[in-house]
């Protein structure tokens, strides 16, 4: 094999090398932009469903498409394509309304049209009382964030979707608020972790396009601050009953 041969060939194969990684790249995007988005769980706001070092996997198609299910959200058109409305109760990821380049993860409480309001930590939609029973107490830091026995309270939704939360501070200041009328176009959000949450009742309402997906399961879970990457430190911080839940 001449010179010349050899250096086609090796041109060849890096040419080939080259290829394959941008296929894989443009696949990768796709999957991201219209199908799944991992996310991690930066905060503790979601508690107890949802702990930090939780990740999961976000259906993007749940919602339809916003210029928001796009990287950096480029402004190429407004509103959704294919929109299909979140139920009450979902896990929803959103771009945060006073600053859209951060995502936020809370649950879907109020739809267009709703009134919502906190009374004495209870939940009220549109005058009526959510129904809400205490189911015993968390004393483990790793779900609760303090070092005391918390309350848990199971919460049930008019549609009959039903989820713990947490009560860390009984007669908190998140616990009484005015009534909040959901525009049309807009959702009300709010943290499973009531006393430890900004959520709609701080920054208002979320306007539909910035949905991003529906939270639909945990794939991987540790603990401690650990990195996933950290290989060494699953023995001790991975939670292996979190892993592969779905999220409800």
């Amino acid at each position: 094999m001449s010179v010349a041969d050899k250096s086609r060939k090796k041109s060849g194969g890096l040419g080939e090398t080259v290829s394959v990684i941008v296929q894989a790249l443009l696949l990768a995007l796709v999957i991201r932009t219209f199908l799944f988005q991992p996310f991690s769980i930066p905060s503790g706001s979601m508690r107890p469903t949802l702990l930090e070092g939780d990740y999961l996997f976000v259906t993007k198609w749940a919602y339809g498409y916003s210029r928001h299910s796009l990287p950096f959200s480029p402004d190429l058109f407004e509103g959704r394509i294919w929109d299909t409305a979140p139920e009450r109760g979902d896990v929803a990821v959103f771009k945060y309304p006073p600053n859209p380049a951060l995502d936020y993860i809370k649950r879907v409480i109020g739809l267009p049209g709703d009134r919502i309001q906190m009374r004495d930590g209870q939940l009220f939609i549109n005058g009526e009382a959510v129904s809400r029973q205490k189911t015993g107490q968390i004393d483990n830091p790793d779900i609760t964030e303090v070092n005391r026995p918390v309350d848990v309270y199971r919460e049930t939704l008019p549609n009959g979707v039903s989820y713990d939360t947490l009560d860390v501070t009984p007669n908190g200041i998140s616990d009484d608020t005015r009534e909040f009328a959901v525009p049309e176009g807009h959702y009300f959000m709010m943290g499973d972790n009531r006393d430890n949450s900004a959520d709609s009742r701080v920054f208002g309402f979320v306007p539909e396009e910035n949905l991003v997906g529906r939270a639909n399961i945990i794939f991987f879970s540790i603990s401690g601050g650990a990195s996933p990457l950290e290989i060494w430190k699953w023995p001790s911080h991975i939670r292996p009953t979190r892993l592969f839940n779905m999220i409800r």
